[in-house]
């Protein structure tokens, strides 16, 4: 009887390798999947929070779930690989192919029973196991949320800028996705002491301040009742049209089954997409920011919310180079302004809206979670 020979050896070795390296990437999966988890807690999902809990074991068990983020493990936690496969399934749900699902779903006419927050594992699990191969293929493309919450913020900005200046608006987006909130001018924003937007929009944006608006603010907006936007253009890697039923969908589904609220706006914003023209290129930030240049007698405002996370620091980079260059060339006739609501460096769900207009230095004026709803003041920067 003979034993195991060299080549043997080295191929269980190599074998062994191979298998810690699978469980540490299932362990990293886990562990962003718990983050999200947490995160979903904080920003008022208790049916997300709990799903993801449990597809977070079903991940280290070597389940659908696992099998459907497979080749995705080792993706950092921005590449927000839960919510690709949250998105997915919800789609699923939301397209009538996974009614048992949807019956757990307020979004689909469910049922959700905070007492049961995980009631809908069952189902979830079941719809994972049953499309995988298209969950796959869905979790290939990034998030597209194109939460019009966050025009709350970018709105505050867009007329502490107008009314600096008195110029009509060409409105130019980066990561715009479906560009709904290209039409944000047609949101009506009310809350405490403040109200503005037309009164019929069919979005409404509620609870916008923690408490009073600041007076920049109130100050803006009962100078500039309306805006005029001469231009509305943005650019998106994978761009999505709202006014397609394929692309109403993809933005319905990354918006979140138990917070119907933002499913209102959303339906509203999808409305507004179909009556209010804008472009959405398929550029990245840099190359689309290339070809912009200053025009007399109108003020360019560069606007972004929560893109930029999913641009490479080299992208950025040039980002910044075009942004600077535009800054530069601002005048009083041909102004230009950078209205960003973006993650604050070192705060867990903590956005804040910066201005700058021209070549001054950045202001910070608010803070808000993610989606927007409800901003607070911050102190004169």
């Amino acid at each position: 009887m003979t034993g195991p020979t060299g080549e043997d050896r080295h191929e269980h070795e190599h074998e062994h390798e191979h298998e810690q390296e699978r469980r540490m990437s299932r362990e990293h999966a886990v562990a962003m999947i718990e983050r999200q988890a947490a995160a979903c807690a904080d920003l008022g999902s208790p049916l997300y929070a709990a799903l993801l809990t449990r597809v977070a074991e079903d991940v280290r068990a070597g389940g659908p779930c696992a099998q459907a983020i497979a080749g995705h493990e080792d993706a950092p936690g921005d590449a927000l690989v839960s919510l690709r496969l949250l998105g997915g399934v919800h789609a699923l749900a939301l397209s009538g192919r996974a009614p048992e699902l949807a019956a757990h779903y307020p979004s689909t006419g469910g049922a959700f029973d905070p007492a049961r927050p995980d009631a809908a594992w069952p189902a979830f699990r079941a719809t994972v196991a049953a499309h995988t191969a298209w969950i796959r293929d869905w979790i290939t493309r990034p998030p597209q949320t194109n939460e019009v919450g966050r025009a709350n913020l970018l709105i505050a900005g867009l007329l502490t800028t107008v009314h600096a200046t008195g110029l009509p608006v060409r409105l130019l987006e980066l990561g715009a996705s479906a560009g709904l909130n290209l039409r944000a001018d047609h949101f009506r924003c009310v809350g405490p002491g403040y109200a503005w937007g037309p009164a019929d929009s069919p979005v409404l944006l509620e609870n916008t301040w923690r408490a009073s608006p600041p007076p920049w603010l109130t100050e803006a907006a009962a100078a500039h009742p309306e805006l005029t936007i001469i231009q509305r253009r943005g650019c998106d890697p994978t761009p999505i049209d709202p006014t397609t039923p394929d692309g109403a969908l993809r933005l319905r589904a990354y918006v979140w089954p138990d917070q119907t609220a933002r499913f209102a706006r959303l339906d509203g914003a999808l409305r507004l997409a179909a009556r209010v023209p804008a472009e959405v290129v398929p550029l990245g930030a840099a190359d689309f920011l290339a070809g912009v240049r200053l025009e007399p007698g109108t003020l360019t405002v560069v606007w972004h919310s929560v893109m930029r996370q999913y641009v490479p620091g080299a992208e950025w980079a040039r980002v910044e180079e075009q942004l600077d260059r535009l800054a530069a060339a601002s005048t009083e006739r041909a102004a230009f302004a950078q209205i960003a609501f973006e993650p604050r460096i070192g705060a867990e769900h903590s956005f804040q809206l910066s201005v700058r207009l021209g070549g001054a230095p950045p202001r910070y004026l608010a803070e808000a979670a993610p989606h927007g709803l409800p901003a607070h003041p911050l102190p004169a920067s």
